[in-house]
């Protein structure tokens, strides 16, 4: 959502921007993409690898009489925006590894990766970062309609505290990482934006923003309280659709409607949840 909203360009297979000529941006990431392995398509490691080739073949284009996408002005000032590592956390707790292990082993390993990959992107020029942390991990009705022996894992707001402190754990490893390469690596401007903080305030608040199912899927089966049902997902046979899905925060279990989507970028936009705090036309100044 806060790609569309900045206009920012998606790439085809091809490495071809889809109606645009990248004055806005390009959009390497891939839905249900992970670090964790590394040599999986479309691991991260492999998007910068991906990014890496769309830039050398840019220079090539000017090497060779040509007009290139984006310039090396455009590749040194742009601002790189990662948000990865919630597929890396749900896959490890479904794994049913113990907590103390994800923490100390799992976490860990997934953060070594979006620090290999800051630290790749700018020995290649990059020096604008703005880092995503993980969201909710246990307010997704996907985590919530999943058996339980009983409710006393939930939050006050109907969450699941376990996820949800696994999901601090991560941004808390994420933000110190960040806190490092900002002191390390020298000319960089590394933004890091707390978005469970965001999201969590949001469902726990949800009435005040107009919506009025938290923890409910929009699009998926089962009905109340989740509407989630692993065997059948949202636009497969036996499917349902809420009648006003800007009542939902939820579009299908795991990903955010329009509407829930919309409050969150104007949130991260705002820079009030980062850190440095700094809004995020910072950048279209620099």
């Amino acid at each position: 959502m806060a790609g569309e909203s900045l206009n920012t360009s998606y790439l085809s297979p091809y490495l071809e921007a889809l109606g645009s000529d990248f004055t806005s941006g390009a959009n390497f990431a891939i839905s249900g993409s992970s670090t964790l392995p590394r040599s999986v398509p479309f691991s991260l490691h492999v998007q910068v690898q991906q990014f890496l080739h769309f830039k050398q073949r840019s220079f090539e284009l000017v090497a060779h009489g040509g007009s290139a996408p984006v310039d090396a002005d455009g590749f040194r000032n742009a601002l790189y925006l990662i948000d990865i590592g919630q597929n890396d956390l749900s896959a490890a707790f479904g794994s049913g590894s113990p907590y103390e292990d994800i923490v100390r082993q799992k976490i860990p390993a997934i953060i070594s990766e979006i620090k290999d990959a800051i630290m790749t992107l700018y020995y290649n020029g990059a020096k604008n970062f703005w880092v995503h942390g993980t969201g909710p991990l246990g307010c997704l009705p996907q985590k919530l309609a999943a058996p339980r022996a009983d409710d006393s894992d939930l939050d006050y707001s109907g969450c699941l505290k376990t996820l949800n402190n696994g999901a601090y754990e991560f941004n808390n490893q994420l933000c110190a990482v960040c806190d490092e390469l900002r002191s390390q690596l020298r000319g960089t401007t590394i933004v890091y934006t707390d978005v469970l903080l965001i999201k969590y305030e949001l469902i726990a608040n949800h009435s005040a923003y107009g919506f009025e199912e938290p923890l409910m899927a929009c699009c998926g089966y089962g009905g109340p309280p989740y509407n989630y049902n692993a065997n059948v997902s949202c636009l497969g046979p036996g499917f349902r659709v809420c009648e006003d899905g800007a009542k939902f925060v939820s579009w299908d279990g795991v990903h955010y409607t329009d509407a829930a989507n919309a409050v969150v970028a104007e949130k991260i936009l705002s820079g009030n949840f980062s850190t440095p705090k700094l809004p995020f036309d910072y950048f279209c100044k620099s």
